[in-house]
C-alpha cells in the first residue's frame, strides 16, 4: 500500500472521529437540562430594633428605633413585631410569632415606636438588638435615677464644693470614700471614713460631664449607698462638712459600705501587761 493511500485513510479516520463527537454534542444539547429547584424562601417578620447603641439611662426618641427583618423561626416571644407578617403553619413558628406580635399589642396605641418614645433604657441595648419592654422603663414607671440605681441601693445627696470634691476632678461614675473630721468628747480632732467605695451618680443635676470636660464643680453630689448605710450619710450631713476622696480606678472593686478598717487591713496585736494578755486590732 502506497504512502499516499495510507495518509488518505488516516485523514478519513480522524474526520470520522471528529464527526462522531460533533453529532454527539448536538444530540446532548437538545436534551432539557436539569435546573436546580429554587430554595424555599424563609418566612421573615419585622422586629423592632435599636438603630444605634443605647446606653443605660438614655431617653429614647423615635429616630433611635426602626424595623428589621428577622427569621420567624428565630423569634423570641419578648420581641416586638409589626404584627403584619403572614406566618406559614409549620414547626410551631406561627405560635412564637403570634406571641411576639402580642408584645406590640400590649403597648399603648398601634405604633410601637411611638409608644417607646420617651422611655428610659434600663439595660444597655446594642445597635441592631431587638428592643423589649424588659430593657426599658416607660413613662410613669420611674425616672433616670431609679433606673441606674442597683438593687438594694439608695441615692443620697451630700453638699460638696471644689475643696471637698477633689478640686472638681470627681465626675459621675467615679468611686469615692466619704470622710469627715470632727472633735470627739475630749475636744480632740479626729478624722474617720464614714463610707467606702460609693459610686457618684450625679454632680448637681448632671449625670455625665460635658463633652471633653475633665472637671465638674457643683454644690451637690448624689451618691449610691447601700440601703442599710444611707443613714450614715444622713448623720454625717448633720454632723458637719464631709469630704469625698477619689478612689483609683484599680481600687473600684473593693467592698462597698461603712467605713473603718477593712478586714484585710486589720492585724491583731497581743499586749502583755502585769501577766495579763490583751488583744487589740491595729491598721
Amino acid at each position: 500500500m502506497g504512502a499516499v493511500r495510507i495518509a488518505i485513510l488516516a485523514a478519513a479516520a480522524v474526520a470520522a472521529i471528529l464527526l462522531a463527537f460533533i453529532v454527539r454534542g448536538m444530540m446532548t444539547s437538545g436534551e432539557p437540562s436539569e435546573v436546580a429547584a429554587p430554595a424555599e424562601a424563609r418566612p421573615m417578620a419585622q422586629v423592632l430594633v435599636a438603630k444605634e447603641d443605647l446606653a443605660i439611662g438614655t431617653r429614647i426618641t423615635s429616630t433611635m428605633l426602626g424595623w428589621q427583618a428577622w427569621p420567624v423561626e428565630a423569634l423570641n416571644p419578648a420581641f416586638v413585631t409589626d404584627g403584619k407578617t403572614a406566618i406559614p403553619p409549620k414547626d410551631g413558628a406561627e405560635k412564637v410569632a403570634e406571641k411576639a406580635s402580642q408584645a406590640a399589642a400590649t403597648l399603648m396605641g398601634d405604633n410601637p415606636i411611638q409608644a417607646f418614645e420617651g422611655a428610659i433604657v434600663r439595660e444597655a441595648i446594642a445597635a441592631g438588638e431587638p428592643v423589649t419592654t424588659r430593657k426599658v422603663i416607660r413613662g410613669g414607671e420611674g425616672g433616670y435615677m431609679s433606673v441606674v440605681l442597683g438593687p438594694g441601693m439608695r441615692a443620697v445627696s451630700v453638699p460638696v464644693s471644689a475643696e471637698t470634691a477633689g478640686g472638681g476632678f470627681i465626675l459621675p461614675g467615679d468611686r469615692v470614700d466619704v470622710l469627715q473630721s470632727r472633735e470627739d468628747a475630749e475636744g480632740v480632732l479626729i478624722t474617720e471614713t464614714l463610707m467606702r467605695n460609693l459610686r457618684v451618680l450625679a454632680i448637681d443635676q448632671a449625670t455625665e460631664p460635658a463633652e471633653d470636660s475633665n472637671t465638674m464643680v457643683g454644690a451637690v453630689a448624689t451618691l449610691e449607698a447601700p440601703a442599710a448605710d444611707a443613714e450614715v450619710l444622713v448623720r454625717g450631713k448633720a454632723a458637719g462638712e464631709m469630704i469625698l476622696a477619689l478612689r483609683a480606678y484599680t481600687d473600684i472593686g473593693g467592698p462597698v459600705g461603712r467605713g473603718g478598717m477593712a478586714e484585710a487591713e486589720r492585724q491583731t496585736v497581743r499586749i502583755y501587761r502585769d501577766g495579763e494578755m490583751t488583744e487589740v486590732s491595729v491598721q
